[in-house]
């Protein structure tokens, strides 16, 4: 046999490898992890995700929740993963930005600056203060003279504690002169409940989580935290405009991977991001069912926002005194 014909044979088994190689890639599923109960924002986001991805992957995708300790468990099982393109992980900022600033590295069990890759930001969507509707609170100053006569009900509840629910809340508390106790939740989906069900009367969350209940007429908007009016709650006023600065603003979603994330698999799931957050049907969904609005950016762009918001929280988690639980 000529040299050229094993030359040529050669080439021929290496091109099979790699095509068995891409096949075998593929048939296999990407799993997107949540550090959250299914209900709640980021499940429901990342099962929208899920259902389109496929069709523009030519890949099977599936949800897998991991929840607990605010998202820590997802965010340790994503840097753990091998950077395959294999896993991913959606979770709002509040996972990177505010657990990063109230525990150590070696509570968290990652480094946010070292073991992520950021893919994409997602989404943005505003965060309320939500009271049950039996209380007649329609306002923050309804809120603080409610809870004057309301001997022995929790100031507020939250899907966990250290995040931006909580410090805002906290914030609001120390604008108004008034202390506020939080009870932490598993997600703001069990936090609804309980509210709707009247085991807690008031928490703070994502705005739309509780927007159904809302419009069912039980429960009732407080306000906004953050310095301007949402566009998607254009009716609901900030608390800054009521007299009360909490320094917050829009909450937003991301997907990360495991650090050293192989750049091919990067730039094909921003991709299919980018596709699938430009579609009206997807902008649709997310602005009419979950309150949210479609907003790719790219992961050059969430490393900057996350540096913006730690240089912010920073020095107010620090003036809090927050001290996490062991």
């Amino acid at each position: 046999m000529t040299p050229t014909r094993i030359a040529r044979r050669g080439l021929l088994a290496l091109g099979c490898a790699l095509a068995l190689g891409a096949q075998a890639q593929s048939d296999k599923p990407i799993r997107i992890l949540v550090g959250f109960p299914p209900g709640g924002a980021s499940d429901a986001i990342a099962r929208v995700l899920a259902d389109r991805l496929p069709a523009v992957l030519k890949q099977p995708v599936v949800v897998e929740n991991r929840p607990g300790i605010g998202g820590r468990l997802a965010a340790q099982a994503v840097k753990n993963a091998a950077p395959d393109g294999l896993t991913y992980m959606v979770a709002p900022n509040a996972t990177f930005v505010f657990q990063h600033l109230t525990y150590p590295v070696e509570v968290l069990g990652y480094d946010m600056n070292k073991d992520f890759t950021s893919v994409a930001r997602i989404n943005a969507y505003p965060m309320a203060m939500v009271v049950s509707a039996s209380t007649g609170v329609k306002n923050a100053k309804d809120y603080l003279a409610w809870r004057k006569t309301a001997a022995g009900q929790p100031t507020f509840g939250t899907a966990g504690l250290g995040g931006d629910t909580h410090f805002n809340g906290l914030q609001f508390g120390k604008a108004a002169g008034m202390p506020m106790e939080v009870v932490p939740y598993r997600g703001n989906g069990p936090l609804v409940i309980d509210m709707v069900g009247g085991q807690i009367l008031a928490g703070n969350m994502v705005a739309g989580d509780a927007l159904a209940q809302v419009k069912a007429g039980k429960l009732n908007f407080v306000g906004v935290f953050a310095r301007q009016r949402s566009a998607l709650l254009p009716d609901v006023p900030t608390m800054t405009e009521q007299g009360y600065d909490t320094g917050g603003d829009d909450a937003w979603m991301g997907m990360w991977g495991p650090a050293r994330l192989a750049r091919p698999e990067l730039e094909r799931m921003q991709a299919a991001l980018r596709q699938i957050l430009s579609q009206p049907d997807v902008k649709e969904l997310m602005l009419t069912r979950f309150l949210q609005v479609a907003d790719y950016q790219p992961g050059s762009e969430v490393d900057r926002q996350l540096a913006a918001e730690l240089a912010h929280w920073g020095p107010i988690i620090k003036a809090s005194g927050f001290k996490p639980a062991p």
